[in-house]
């Protein structure tokens, strides 16, 4: 087998979208304050934005909105954000994994219909969007974009004009679409939190003065000044009107072990200073690396993480084995989205391009490296490169994750198995391919350790669906 790699290939895993909902019942506008939530979850998404507002004293349909492709700080400016005026509203940040990258399908969609208007926002993806899509488009429905979101968004719109209220109208599309989905709705007067009964992408509830917000991470709570007051349960319909809260917990499971939280959440997707279902998502990364020490022993004299997701694991290595904990990596914190891929005729790369390694921390020693998860091997086998250059005598790769042998349809770029350096290859093959002198995985044993027992999915990892997966591959162009 080969040990020459395209390293211009990107290997970073995507999640598919942050979203966030906010309304004030003070009447105070809360387009600023959902600029800077979705600032919080930026790391969720960096392909577009958007944000969409209403007075829920105003007129009935009448939307402010605007999106674009880019970071929050490329498609807002101040000016844009002061004339979005309305004390309701929903943003998103944006990966595609479904559905090309183009302005169109940035979101919140915003939606006209005989009942007067929505904005929505979603995380996630539906496995049987593509026939749910064909059955609107039987009856008539025109499309504008190519994504799920907006087949979740005609489902609601079409129950809602057959229901008394918006929030009936979200728990009768929620028993057609199948699949992974967090969604923020607004509407006119109301405020609508759901999450797929199995919990697959996180969602939370926070409060600030006399305002309330549905969030996927709490981490955006704490930027805005809020209190965490609660995550959404799987299955359930949270609404937000001037009298309060109210929840719908009747498509909620019965059997909680049915659910299937995305375990990636805890070891790479969420900030580290979120929580997930009660979950430390630090903690859960600080267990993995304990784990990997226990379980996979190296003699070395420095353990160091791949930033960002994997300090936490590698504090964890060290905290258990007693090997110093050091920083090996300076990360430009600079690089976004947006900068210039090198082409393949040049010898810049975009793994030299966001880290460089400090000569000083790693020469003439033997350097456990921590790092989230292998996907190619393109950037792993750069990155141990880089530390020999450095000077490092060994480098000993752990990785805070079982090997990925399938692929994700729930929202996570995770390519075609013929992609997956795991896919027909022993660990030892791998390390060759790397280049390191030991190199190993987190034992999918451990992962419900990192979850504290919670019901989660592992399909990446062990093939084994929570949901029977798609027909035809939903997964748009980003995993061809």
């Amino acid at each position: 087998m080969s040990n020459e790699l395209n390293f211009n290939i990107e290997e970073e895993l995507h999640e598919e979208c942050g979203v966030f909902g906010m309304y004030d019942f003070d009447g105070a506008d809360v387009a600023s304050t959902i600029y800077y939530g979705l600032f919080a979850l930026q790391h969720r998404g960096q392909e577009s934005c958007g944000i969409a507002v209403s007075d829920t004293e105003g007129p009935k349909g009448k939307v402010s909105a605007h999106k674009g492709m880019g970071l929050c700080n490329e498609v807002f400016t101040p000016e844009i954000v002061e004339s979005l005026h309305g004390n309701i509203g929903v943003g998103h940040v944006r990966y595609s994994t479904a559905g090309s990258s183009t302005r169109e399908n940035a979101q919140p969609l915003v939606l006209n219909y005989v009942k007067g208007t929505l904005a929505m926002a979603h995380n996630g993806n539906l496995v049987n969007a593509p026939e749910l899509r064909k059955e609107l488009e039987y009856d008539g429905a025109i499309f504008q974009t190519t994504i799920d979101s907006e087949v979740i968004a005609y489902h609601i719109a079409r129950e809602r004009v057959k229901t008394p209220s918006v929030e009936a109208a979200v728990a009768n599309a929620m028993k057609k679409i199948v699949g992974a989905y967090s969604l923020v709705v607004m509407s006119p007067r109301k405020l609508i939190g759901a999450r797929d009964p199995y919990g697959f992408k996180p969602l939370c509830i926070g409060k600030r003065d006399n305002a309330y917000i549905i969030v996927s991470e709490s981490c955006a709570l704490d930027t805005i000044g809020a209190e965490f007051v609660r995550d959404v349960r799987p299955g359930e319909i949270v609404t937000i009107t001037k009298e309060g809260i109210k929840s719908d917990t009747s498509l909620c499971p019965k059997d909680t072990s049915k659910e299937a939280r995305c375990v990636f959440e805890y070891i790479y997707f969420a900030r580290p200073d979120s929580v997930f279902d009660g979950v430390s998502v630090y903690h859960a990364r600080l267990s993995a690396g304990r784990a990997l020490a226990m379980d996979s022993p190296i003699d070395a004299d420095l353990v160091v993480g791949v930033p960002e997701s994997g300090n936490a694991a590698a504090l964890g290595y060290s905290l258990q084995s007693g090997i110093p904990y050091g920083t090996a990596f300076v990360k430009n914190s600079y690089v976004g989205r947006t900068f210039i891929k090198p082409k393949q005729s040049n010898r810049e790369s975009s793994v030299r391009i966001k880290l460089n390694v400090l000569k000083e921390a790693v020469a003439g020693k033997r350097v456990i490296m921590i790092d989230d998860s292998i996907v190619r091997g393109t950037t792993s086998a750069l990155i141990v490169n880089m530390l020999r250059e450095a000077g490092a005598k060994e480098v000993h790769v752990r990785i805070s994750a079982p090997p990925f042998l399938h692929p994700c349809y729930f929202g996570t770029d995770i390519p075609d198995q013929d992609q997956l350096i795991a896919h027909n290859r022993t660990v030892d093959e791998i390390r060759e391919v790397l280049g390191a002198d030991s190199l190993s995985y987190l034992k999918i044993e451990r992962l419900a350790g990192m979850a504290e027992g919670l019901p989660i999915c592992t399909a990446c990892f062990s093939g084994n669906y929570p949901i029977e997966p798609p027909k035809e591959d939903i997964r748009g162009e980003y995993n061809k």
